[in-house]
């Protein structure tokens, strides 16, 4: 058997003795004590505080296991938990942060300052700020730097404002690890939406039931134009409407992101060739559009293209222990022609206070071929952010954008579980999570031949379908 195959479950093994053999606590069999009264000492923060700043962190780290073992070490369709049979450390994050007081009725100030190190920062830079560090997989990012304002005026909630660097708040899923029931992400959170933005965000809390959100930014992903961290010269906008209980425990958040996303390469013109029905070709001169790809070729700046995003979340909380989420998504980029997106479907159950489970069912099409692709080297993704068409070389840094499985619609359908072993009374208000598990993906390709999973020697994905047993631990403090 593959001695990588063999690493991977090993890891996995580990990683489950670690979280069943953590000691439960005596008090854990006790009676609830009764609450403290009015007068006596609250409880201390779950985090070490100064002033009114919070600090805390996790370590998150988890092995995929694909018996498959393709031959490129890829589980195709995936971002963050891409690489097959191996461990990574995916997260090791520091936050200080003073967060809005959500009963604020005048004004009142906020702040949050988040780095991280770890595989994921390869997916989650913010263009021009320490994309190009390293050539390891292990990289450092600043996932969050932004100021905060509630401002008490136009409406009756007043307005919230977030500047500088911030996660997107468009989609279900999110960068936080420990915001996320499941280790893998679905295709929208990968492909059908941004992870960060640099700009100004509004929340105008117009009453109890309505939110309404605008804001203004780079791009997807993308940072200061004066740092070269924008890779184009067009601004995006974001905006959308969030509705709060409707009905009791029903939320609703509908986003919308548009703006110019493809960007340039450098030492070319900022022109892309253009063919009908077949989508961007790349970087060249006007002039040589046509005499190198046809007649129908024409050039097109990419400031003049815009990429729609538009996104629906729906949560719902059924009981104190059943809740279901739906997401509804539509991604589009007029300089591809291309079109994606997709819907997803949610639930977990809370059994007790140790153990939950959760399934997730998702639908999504990429009906260019454009959007679902894999990122296999450690500066990939970053270099198809820039301009790099798939599979088209870096030549300053030696490394491909990736590679896409043509027109394609997928299905995956995950189960797992969290469990929060019962730890000793352990300072900084640290914890353990454990989430294994089990995912099955399928492809219905649109091109005929072409199979997605399962790579083998000669580059070839060789299988419609892919199956992961999957299995982290996030220790929190």
């Amino acid at each position: 058997m593959n001695h990588r195959f063999l690493t991977g479950t090993a890891t996995i093994a580990l990683v489950i003795a670690l979280g069943a053999a953590a000691p439960a606590r005596a008090d854990d069999q006790a009676p609830a004590a009764p609450a403290p009264a009015a007068d006596q000492t609250p409880a201390p923060p779950p985090h070490p505080m100064v002033g009114s700043v919070m600090f805390s962190g996790w370590v998150e780290g988890g092995s995929n296991i694909n018996p498959d073992d393709p031959a490129n070490h890829v589980n195709f369709g995936q971002l963050f938990t891409d690489r097959s049979n191996s461990f990574r450390m995916n997260q090791f994050v520091l936050t200080a942060e003073k967060d809005l007081d959500p009963a604020a009725t005048g004004m009142d100030w906020g702040f949050k300052f988040q780095p991280m190190y770890g595989t994921d920062a390869r997916f989650t830079h913010t263009v021009g700020l320490w994309d190009r560090e390293t050539h390891s997989p292990y990289q450092i990012d600043i996932v969050e730097l932004n100021g905060s304002a509630h401002v008490p005026i136009v409406v009756s909630g007043g307005i919230d404002l977030k500047a500088g660097i911030y996660s997107t708040p468009i989609g279900y899923e999110v960068i936080d690890a420990t915001g996320n029931f499941f280790y893998t992400h679905s295709y929208i959170f990968n492909f059908g939406i941004p992870l960060k933005h640099t700009g100004l965000i509004t929340t105008s809390h117009v009453n109890d039931m309505f939110d309404v959100w605008l804001g203004v930014d780079t791009g997807v992903n993308t940072g200061l134009p004066t740092r070269g961290g924008d890779d184009n010269n067009s601004e995006a906008l974001l905006g959308g409407l969030g509705i709060n209980n409707p009905i009791p425990n029903l939320t609703i958040l509908a986003l919308a992101h548009v703006g110019a996303e493809n960007g340039y390469r450098k030492g070319f013109s900022n022109t892309f060739c253009d063919v009908p029905l077949t989508g961007v070709v790349g970087n060249l001169t006007t002039s040589s559009c046509p005499t190198a790809f046809g007649a129908g070729a024409r050039a097109v700046d990419p400031n003049g293209k815009s990429r729609q995003i538009y996104d629906i979340v729906t949560t719902y909380k059924i009981n104190d222990a059943l809740s279901v989420a739906n997401e509804l998504n539509y991604i589009r980029d007029d300089l591809a022609h291309a079109d994606g997106g997709g819907a997803a479907l949610y639930g977990t159950y809370q059994f007790n206070d140790s153990l939950s489970f959760g399934a997730r069912g998702e639908v999504f099409r990429d009906d260019n071929g454009f959007f679902v692709a894999a990122f296999p080297q450690s500066q990939s993704f970053i270099n198809a952010e820039r301009g790099l068409a798939p599979g088209v070389a870096a030549n300053h840094v030696g490394e491909v954008t990736g590679y896409n499985a043509g027109k394609a619609n997928y299905l995956e359908v995950t189960l797992g579980a969290n469990y929060k072993p019962p730890l000793p009374t352990l300072p900084l208000g640290a914890s353990l999570l454990v989430r294994p598990e089990v995912r099955w993906d399928h492809a219905w390709a649109l091109n005929p031949g072409a199979h997605p999973f399962d790579v083998n020697s000669t580059g070839a994905g060789t299988k419609d379908d892919q199956f992961l047993f999957s299995v982290d631990a996030i220790f929190g403090f």
